[in-house]
């Protein structure tokens, strides 16, 4: 499952709860908060003053995080 800026940030950490520390990271402080069931992530963040560029950063943050690590090819 990919994250993208259009899901609430409630949705957005019942993919995993660990993803409040990127959040965090970022100046989203009130995580937990009643607006976070109904807020997207990009609603959330213009809240917090926080820009398009770094939204997009977060998205793609959260992305990696979730998807595991990188595979990586073997030395031949």
């Amino acid at each position: 499952m990919k994250i993208n800026k259009n899901m609430t940030v409630t949705e957005i950490l019942n993919v995993d709860p660990m993803i409040s520390n990127i959040l965090a990271g970022h100046g989203m402080s009130c995580l937990f908060c009643g607006a976070a069931v109904n807020e997207t992530l990009e609603q959330a963040c213009y809240v917090h003053g926080i820009d398009a560029e770094q939204v997009d950063l977060m998205v793609a943050q959260i992305n990696d995080f979730i998807g595991g690590p990188e595979e990586t090819e073997e030395p031949g």
